[in-house]
């Protein structure tokens, strides 16, 4: 899905909705019911269900997802939704990277074009999008994230590897000595991670 069809005339609400599902316990599964215990009782507020799915926070039949679990995390909520709206409202960041109000008459055309709408139903898609932009982090890049793991797991290798240096440079001068070092490698299948360890040995070890 490239572009949710799914609206709400209560997108001024979505933050304030957004905001209640992060900070409540997830149900087994998201009814009307849940969503009337929230206080939103409008037939206007029942697209929410269908645009937490779009957005990936619902599966099919309603139960939460990982990421829906992972939103409630306030540290990490704007990233999450970030995340979710580039996915589900992807065309839309072909035509502009990082979307803003002064670009709601080329949003609303788009949403005109692709389903085929009205003007008005059309301006109600886009008001929603712009609604979750609010509460969404466009900057966030997943690539930086991994590398700041990568980054983790180095630092403690680096400083291993710097100290079994200076022990060696201690114990061995003026003496034809070998050492046999081992270095216990994390479980992990991401490649760079073991890039990164090799190119530190080399810097901090080898020369």
């Amino acid at each position: 899905m490239a572009l949710p069809s799914t609206y709400t005339g209560s997108y001024s609400t979505l933050p304030e909705f957004f905001g209640k599902i992060r900070d409540a316990q997830a149900p087994d599964r998201f009814t009307n019911q849940i969503l009337k215990d929230l206080g939103y009782k409008s037939n206007n507020h029942r697209p929410f269900i269908p645009l937490m799915k779009a957005l990936g926070f619902l599966s099919a039949d309603g139960g939460p997802t990982q990421r829906y679990q992972e939103y409630r995390n306030h540290a990490l909520s704007e990233r999450i939704m970030g995340e979710a709206i580039k996915e589900a409202y992807s065309d839309l960041f072909l035509i502009k990277a990082k979307p803003t109000s002064k670009d709601s008459e080329l949003i609303t055309g788009k949403f005109k074009s692709y389903h085929n709408v009205s003007d008005t139903v059309a301006k109600l898609m886009s008001k929603t999008f712009f609604s979750l932009l609010k509460i969404a982090d466009l900057d966030y890049n997943p690539k930086q994230l991994s590398t700041e793991k990568v980054k983790d797991k180095i630092e403690p290798i680096k400083r291993e590897t710097a100290e079994v240096k200076e022990k060696i440079i201690k114990e061995t001068s003026g003496l034809g000595l070998h050492y046999n070092i081992q270095i216990h490698l994390p479980a992990t299948k991401d490649i760079e991670v073991y890039n990164a360890i090799f190119k530190s040995l080399k810097e901090h070890l080898i020369e």
